[in-house]
């Protein structure tokens, strides 16, 4: 080979050397920037929202549930209203995302046997945005029980739409929520709602399982209609309602000023219908956190965000009257007014029997002992599972 050839050659390998490693560069640096991206956008949602000063007292009452936060945060949720969410349960739907941050819970069967949550969001989502999945559709019977909070954020993927009875969706537009307070899904879209078909790693799901949303996004939403902790002037049918603050005329239930000792019942048990063991219930006493860790189908049900065991500090089983099915579509209806029976569970002691009252839709819904005196709730996460009258609890 030629001088001058060699020469050639050596400027042709340089060059490509050169050319190989710039582009590995930056294509590395390209995925690295796109990693961090990611990193940095689920870090956001886990960072804390506020500014919380460590040595700050937590001597602020919830409305919803009694527990203890700051003032920093109290001052962030007093300028909203709270969050009603329809939840799934169906054993495609776990785990699921955001349950441990609700404040109240209420539990039922949606149709077939099948379960579904009606979470309440408020005090425990102000220092972090909170992912919530799967969202899933309303009933009329969640409406109700949503109704007794004045005028929640009311958020689903659709609805209960046969004539009669179970039209979740009618009597939502019949009660003025409509574009309101109401959040469908089908009115408000992307990127408030989205299908998340990998938010379990390796678990592939239906359509029906993926809605999710954020509770930083559902507030924005409403704030840009003017629902804040303000609930703004409106026209319901011919009758105009005066804006006025959420809290006018909520009283809330009533707290423990002071915490008993401990009982010695370690377990509690439940089935929605008889032979549906997907949706079989059980809860476990831990003493240490003073709340029951709660089990499904045998297993600790944990939240994907956050790998926490679901516990909460108060267990009520509510016994309504259950009807159905009622249409093709398999919907349900129960009692959700007049008064019934309920066992309260909290602290590990044995039950409280109790008597539930809900004078009209838009009343709350109340807990009193057999003298009529309302029952003081353990502070901190309320669980509210409604089962048909005559139903068996185990304990």
């Amino acid at each position: 080979m030629s001088k001058k050839n060699l020469i050639i050659l050596l400027c042709v390998y340089l060059a490509s050397s050169f050319v190989s490693f710039f582009t590995f560069s930056y294509f590395s640096k390209k995925a690295t920037a796109g990693s961090q991206v990611a990193q940095e956008q689920q870090e956001s949602l886990l960072a804390g929202l506020l500014n919380i000063d460590p040595n700050e007292a937590k001597d602020q009452a919830c409305p919803l549930n009694g527990k203890y936060y700051t003032l920093t945060e109290k001052n962030a949720w007093e300028t909203r209203r709270p969050l009603f969410v329809m939840i799934e349960n169906s054993p495609d739907a776990r785990p699921h995302s955001g349950l441990s941050r609700a404040d109240v819970i209420f539990e039922a069967v949606a149709e077939g046997g099948v379960t579904r949550f009606g979470a309440l969001y408020y005090c425990a989502a102000q220092n972090e945005n909170v992912i919530i999945a799967p969202v899933r559709s309303a009933r009329t019977y969640f409406v109700d029980w949503a109704s007794g909070f004045n005028l929640p954020l009311y958020v689903h993927v659709g609805g209960a739409n046969v004539a009669g009875p179970s039209n979740a969706l009618g009597q939502i537009g019949d009660y003025g929520w409509r574009g309101e307070n109401d959040m469908d899904q089908f009115s408000i879209g992307y990127p408030t709602f989205v299908r998340n078909y990998s938010r379990v790693p390796g678990k592939e799901v239906a359509t029906e399982h993926t809605m999710q949303s954020d509770t930083e996004a559902l507030w924005e939403v409403a704030t840009e209609r003017g629902w804040t902790n303000l609930t703004p002037a409106r026209t319901i049918g011919y009758q105009k309602v005066a804006a006025a603050p959420w809290q006018d005329h909520y009283q809330g239930w009533t707290y423990e000023t002071e915490i008993p000792t401990p009982g010695l019942v370690q377990k509690i048990s439940y089935d929605f219908w008889s032979g549906y063991n997907q949706f079989s219930v059980e809860w476990n006493y831990d003493q240490e956190l003073d709340a029951y860790k709660r089990s499904t189908a045998g297993e600790e049900q944990r939240d994907l965000n956050n790998d926490e065991v679901m516990a909460s500090s108060t267990v009520i089983v509510l016994f309504a009257q259950e009807k159905g099915p009622i249409n093709e579509l398999k919907h349900m209806l129960y009692t959700t007014t007049g008064r019934g029976k309920a066992l309260i569970f909290k602290h590990g002691q044995d039950p409280i029997d109790a008597n539930w009252s809900k004078a009209s839709r838009e009343a709350e819904l109340e807990f009193t002992d057999v003298r009529g005196k309302a029952i003081e709730l353990a502070r901190g996460q309320v669980w509210i599972s409604v089962l048909a009258t005559g139903s068996e609890v185990v304990y």
